[in-house]
């Protein structure tokens, strides 16, 4: 057997395990299509009216506050989409300093349509805006899978909290999200981080969960060699909260 023979095995199940994460990246652009589509459209009736108000209106003063109008409703249009072909393209997959924070708010961006059209409040608070060595594009997966399980856990909608903390003592970027929904069995507690295994039931289009969001999470989060915990009180709601090591023996300096 040749060293060939030994290192294929390994590089085919690295393959696999990218194909999963890009499959499980589109599936969750999937479930924000619907709303970015509608945030879209109320963007471009902003600047087509404003467009109009700004054409016919002789006030100058008038058709400054129409143009910035326009300007403003670009550049989110230009977030949203920029936000949206980052995530769902194939990224780079090397470590880079980022701010944990800022990947927060970047993902919140893609979500904020959905969330609000599910009537769900979004909280956040930054103790901290600690710096980590990690895979930005595999962290903002992590986050968008916990928040849509979040909102998808508050079919009435509710309160998610998403936290920031920069833990000196372990040397640890922290990032915890809570929510005030359904809540999760204690014997299902111990598999929802199994392949396929999932606690969320078909929807009126038929549709339910793959169960490949938290088991992608553990992935990404034992590759940064971080832990994620999860409690949970049925009826009150649950807390995922993801410690990763903010830096790694092989980081640069």
């Amino acid at each position: 057997m040749t060293s060939e023979d030994v290192l294929a095995p390994v590089s085919e199940t690295e393959a696999l395990r990218q194909q999963l994460l890009q499959a499980q990246r589109l599936s969750s652009v999937g479930e924000l299509a619907s709303s970015i589509a509608h945030e879209f459209n109320n963007i471009l009736t902003t600047i087509i009216n404003s467009a109009k108000l700004g054409s016919r209106n002789q006030n100058p003063a008038d058709k400054q506050v129409a143009f910035e109008r326009i300007v403003k409703a670009g550049q989110r249009a230009a977030a949203i989409a920029g936000g949206m072909l980052g995530f769902a393209r194939k990224g780079a997959t090397h470590r880079q300093h980022c701010d944990i924070a800022q990947l927060v708010e970047e993902v919140l961006i893609l979500t904020d349509k959905d969330l609000s059209k599910n009537r769900v409040h979004v909280e956040t608070k930054f103790h901290a805006r600690p710096m980590a060595w990690v895979v930005p594009g595999h962290i903002e997966q992590i986050l968008v899978n916990l928040i849509l399980n979040a909102r998808q856990a508050m079919p009435n909608g509710g309160r998610l909290k998403i936290e920031v903390r920069d833990n000196t003592e372990t040397d640890t970027a922290e990032i915890k999200v809570s929510d005030t929904g359904l809540g999760i069995a204690p014997d299902q507690l111990r598999m929802i981080f199994e392949p396929f295994y999932t606690t969320k039931q078909p929807d009126e289009y038929g549709r339910g969960g793959t169960g490949l969001g938290l088991s992608v999470c553990r992935q990404i989060i034992e590759q940064h060699h971080g832990r994620i915990r999860v409690e949970s009180v049925v009826g009150k709601g649950s807390a995922f909260t993801v410690k990763l090591p903010k830096r790694l023996i092989d980081d640069p300096e």
